[in-house]
């Protein structure tokens, strides 16, 4: 299960084209994700947040600084958006899903089509995830600080310190992985409402709403619960032989779209052996997550010849965000932070270039009687 899992067959839309981009494409049979010209293992290792924001939305909006400058006004978003919080709200929203907590502060946030509300949308998930998690540690939330990146700044908020560079970059490399990717649940729910010319941020909130679903968002935590309850790389073939047995799905394996192994996987684990330099994550637990991957791709392959089960994203994004210090309730609330710069894009995309999103249904319930046969019931 994964990011874009879900029902199959006509139900699931496959093979409608419902939208024109040049945002992202996504090649399943390639195992190739490109971003606006660019193949993700271009830009995951070396570009900031800001480089991608700056690249999707470029000519959406009348003027889109460059990255530099668009640093500055992601900070200064960051600010309005954290002056937005009132001093009730660790109590109320402590008590929430870390996901439903987040989607209720950002509908405080207006309405609007001009660069200030997409900036805004797109800080505002880094300042509340950070607060949210916060409070319900029982601690305050922290104020952004506008000079830091974007990525460094949401480590600081979450854990009071301002992270190393290493630390920052994989969790850049996180959120660019993750920026866009097709006309997956949440995105095609995004253009959707913006398609009713309603705004970005009911746009951004439909978006949300969809990635809070466990088939679309709410993978990765799973995959460190099976993780830990394998518990030793030498325990891990026998486990998983017996999940596949009781007919369990096997967490971080499959996916929707690709039929090989998704190019995010990959550019994650990078990331992650790129962290594990400095010591930031344990080696028992890379090991672990290591024997797991194998046994699990050499056993769905023999188990299971006929199906394309491969690793997704949400294998080592698990991994990622644990050596980052993320809580995995919180899992669903960064993965919004890195795609609601794709949400935005969509959105506007579609409302510069498409119509209203109003496809058909085939009604297949009964039908009505006549008049005669009716009175005489």
């Amino acid at each position: 299960m994964n990011d874009e899992d879900g029902v199959g067959g006509v139900s699931g839309l496959e093979g409608v084209v419902a939208a024109h981009t040049v945002l992202s494409e996504v090649d399943g049979a390639a195992g190739r994700l490109v971003i606006r010209g660019h193949q993700l293992d271009e830009i995951a290792q070396r570009w900031r947040y800001e480089d991608v924001v700056a690249l999707l939305f470029q000519g959406f909006f009348d003027t889109v600084p460059n990255a530099a400058a668009l640093r500055g006004a992601l900070g200064r978003a960051r600010r309005e958006a954290f002056e937005r919080l009132q001093p009730n709200d660790d109590a109320v929203l402590r008590k929430m899903p870390p996901i439903e907590a987040v989607r209720a502060l950002l509908a405080r946030l207006p309405d609007g089509d001009d660069l200030a509300t997409a900036l805004r949308l797109v800080a505002a998930p880094a300042v509340y995830t950070a607060a949210v998690m916060r409070w319900r540690l029982g601690v305050q939330a922290l104020a952004p600080d506008e000079s830091l990146p974007y990525a460094a700044d949401m480590l600081r908020m979450l854990h009071g310190r301002t992270p190393t560079a290493a630390q920052a970059a994989a969790l850049d490399t996180y959120l660019v992985t993750v920026c866009d990717h097709g006309l997956n649940a949440s995105t095609f729910a995004a253009r959707v409402v913006a398609s009713t010319g309603a705004g970005l941020a009911s746009a951004v909130l439909a978006g949300i709403s969809a990635l809070k679903g466990p088939l679309h968002g709410g993978a990765p935590g799973p995959v460190l619960d099976a993780l830990d309850a394998i518990g030793t790389a030498a325990n891990a073939r026998q486990w998983l032989e017996g999940a596949v047995a009781s007919g369990q799905r096997l967490m971080g394996f499959g996916h929707r779209i690709y039929r090989v192994r998704d190019p995010r996987a990959d550019a994650l684990k990078g990331a992650l052996r790129r962290l594990s330099v400095e010591g930031s994550v344990n080696a028992a637990r890379f090991e672990l997550a290591e024997a797991a991957e194998q046994a699990a791709l050499a056993i769905l392959r023999e188990k299971k010849p006929d199906r394309a089960l491969e690793t997704n994203v949400e294998f080592y994004t698990a991994l990622l965000l644990e050596a980052l210090g993320f809580g995995r309730e919180s899992f669903t609330c960064v993965f919004a932070a890195g795609r609601v710069s794709g949400w935005v894009a969509h959105a506007r995309e579609q409302v510069k270039k498409g119509r209203l999103i109003r496809p058909q249904s085939v009604y297949v319930g009964p039908m009505p009687q006549d008049a005669d046969t009716e009175l005489a019931h």
